[in-house]
């Protein structure tokens, strides 16, 4: 892993981050790209802690549990 790579339930609300990793099973990242969230997609974090609220283009999603941690990020310093 990356230095600079986070799980995404290490960020807080009204940041941004580009995706680096989205590990798992194959049917949970394929369900997790269908809804935007793959390598080199931006996000930000609406409300953080489970559940997790995220703003990834036009759609907001909601992860709980541990979802959030097999998503790595690279925080970004501005939005869009």
């Amino acid at each position: 892993m990356h230095h600079d790579l986070l799980p995404l339930e290490m960020l807080g609300a009204g940041e941004w981050a580009d995706v680096a990793e989205v590990s798992g099973e194959a049917c949970w990242v394929g369900r997790m790209a269908e809804m935007g969230i793959q390598i080199g997609s931006r996000l930000c974090i609406l409300q953080a802690g489970s559940p997790c609220l995220l703003q990834v283009g036009e759609s907001r999603l909601c992860l709980r549990g541990t979802c959030a941690m097999q998503i790595l990020v690279k925080p970004v310093g501005c939005g869009r």
